[in-house]
């Protein structure tokens, strides 16, 4: 059985600090984590540090003030979120009254097909001739006039015959 044979040996150096050597072919696990905990601190400049000490207290206006503006900035918040309800409730509202809308024009749609199917042209104009008596339009009878409006006729006065 082969054995290896490890010796550590410490010396110091002129500035104090520690040296470690291995003797053999095993090397030593370091402790890292004392390293990073040695790590030098910079220097502050006196200026930097009286702002960080004035920055750690805050004067009984500011926390006033950053009060009030919480407040403001809270107030302001809800009255958009029940700005948004409002909005959101008045979209779901006028959605059904336009579900409404197409559900009323389609039953008139399919009433006026009914009612136009049901209607026979040739036994109107057989009632109209025969029962009561009406005649078509001879060449004279029939008057043209120019309308301002498209859209209906007045009557002013008494059509000549």
């Amino acid at each position: 059985m082969a054995s290896t044979h490890r010796a550590g040996n410490r010396s110091r150096t002129a500035d104090g600090r520690n040296r470690y050597y291995v003797q053999g072919s095993a090397v030593r696990k370091l402790d890292v984590t004392r390293e990073i905990e040695k790590k030098p601190q910079r220097k502050i400049s006196n200026t930097a540090r009286k702002n960080r000490e004035k920055a750690k207290h805050m004067s009984a206006g500011y926390v006033v003030f950053l009060c009030a503006a919480l407040v403001v900035t809270g107030i302001t918040l809800v009255n958009y979120i029940g700005l948004q309800a409002d909005i959101t409730g008045s979209v779901q509202h006028i959605s059904a009254l336009e579900k409404q809308l197409n559900d009323l024009k389609l039953a008139n749609d399919e009433e006026y097909s009914r009612i136009t199917s049901s209607v026979n042209l040739e036994e109107v104009k057989r009632i109209a001739i025969q029962e009561l008596g009406m005649q078509y339009a001879q060449e004279g009878q029939i008057i043209s006039f120019a309308s301002e409006n498209n859209d209906y006729v007045k009557q002013m006065a008494d059509i000549p015959q």
